[in-house]
């Protein structure tokens, strides 16, 4: 058992080694003083301040952070709606063809998807005018497309545990339907929600294949313009900037992990005193 115990111990150290040592590493080199990003030149937080003065390069950080926030958004809403059909509604003419809709973008190529958005983009403009060229709107359908199919999955799996039994109480003391959904259901899958908006909002975030295809001028997203300067060398100040994510992105888990805690335990309460009747 003790070998068994530090072979796993072992085995999930090299893990997390081999996941988090390079970002470690591009947090150690963000406060490097040498313009050689491999080459240690002391201690510094100038670049930190050479961020905010990169105007190209806030307006991308803003271009994502507002594309994100609305796809997230949007594909929450139309991936619970889906999800709700793919789990509530059992078996019904199309239910095959619905599934493989939703759930194609989970393994369609990044690559097609990009190109058919962008095909369906230049029909559209040339058939009706909307929308006119590429934008941040093109590049937000296009994000909530792909996104959707991942909360749709996500709230699917919550509901296929969900008691039934509390919906069916709570409509059996008078509450209608739609007073059962935010009264009781909704609070229940809450944490599915804030998991699958999370996720969402981290796929828009990183996307840089399907927004090269559907961005255009003024709309570039950051892991495009990253990208782009990534090829020329890298710079300290995209270390920097990186690192900023990480924090940003590590207090928002840290929040919604503190939320999703306290709206399980509250699950919890109230069916213990729907059980007791206390």
């Amino acid at each position: 058992m003790m070998r068994s115990g530090s072979f796993l111990l072992i085995a999930a150290s090299l893990g997390f080694l081999f996941l988090y040592a390079p970002i470690l590493s591009l947090v150690v080199y963000s406060f490097n003083d040498s313009r050689l990003v491999t080459v240690w030149g002391g201690f510094t937080t100038k670049w930190y301040g050479e961020v905010f003065k990169d105007t190209a390069l806030v307006n991308a950080a803003l271009v994502s952070l507002r594309v994100a926030l609305i796809a997230a958004t949007l594909a929450t809403i139309l991936g619970t709606i889906a999800g709700f059909v793919l789990s509530r509604f059992g078996r019904f003419r199309g239910r095959l063809l619905f599934t493989g809709m939703v759930t194609a973008p989970l393994v369609m190529p990044e690559v097609i998807t990009g190109l058919s958005l962008l095909l369906l983009f230049v029909g559209l403009e040339q058939a009706t005018g909307w929308p006119a060229g590429r934008s941040a709107t093109t590049i937000v359908i296009a994000h909530t497309t792909f996104c959707l199919a991942y909360v749709a999955v996500v709230v699917q799996s919550r509901l296929a545990g969900f008691d039934r039994s509390l919906e069916e109480a709570a409509m059996d003391l008078g509450a209608r339907p739609l007073k059962v959904f935010f009264s009781v259901t909704l609070p229940i899958i809450a944490p599915a929600l804030i998991s699958g908006w999370l996720l969402a909002f981290t796929l828009s975030l990183d996307d840089a294949v399907i927004a090269s295809f559907v961005s255009g001028p003024g709309s570039t997203t950051l892991p495009v313009e990253i990208l782009s300067r990534v090829r020329r060398g890298v710079s300290p100040v995209i270390n920097a900037l990186a690192t900023l994510i990480i924090v940003v992105v590590a207090a928002g888990f840290l929040i919604a992990s503190l939320m999703m805690i306290r709206a399980e335990r509250q699950r919890r309460r109230d069916e213990q005193k729907a059980l007791t009747g206390k």
